[in-house]
């Protein structure tokens, strides 16, 4: 089961999913990336996601590009080792800012958690 956690505002937004994200679980990821599609600044925190497959990847890849559209920007953080690895062998990390903690993300983007 996929719990999301969205907060924030037009300007900056947090998403938190938490449990694994995979071909189950990726239409109701995409959705809720998709609703922040025209957030300037967007915060993913993967921290609470023990797995995610290719779908998971294919779904912050597209996130990605309509940010990008829109001129936004997107940091993904993760504090879990093997998810962390995923997004390097992947390439994933060359793509978009990948932070090891919530803290460095905030940093990157110029944020507090004050939403």
């Amino acid at each position: 089961m996929l719990e999301i956690n969205v907060e924030g505002n037009s300007d900056f937004s947090m998403c938190r999913p938490s449990g694994e994200i995979d071909a189950y679980t990726v239409d109701e990821f995409r959705d809720a990336l998709s609703s922040l599609a025209t957030v300037s600044k967007l915060l993913i925190d993967l921290s609470d996601v023990p797995f995610m497959d290719s779908a998971g990847l294919g779904a912050l890849i597209g996130s990605i590009r309509k940010a990008g559209e829109n001129n936004g920007q997107i940091v993904v953080s993760c504090e879990r080792e093997s998810l962390l690895g995923l997004l390097k062998t992947t390439g994933f990390d060359q793509i978009v800012t990948v932070t090891e903690s919530v803290n460095d993300a905030l940093d990157v983007l110029g944020e507090s958690l004050d939403i």
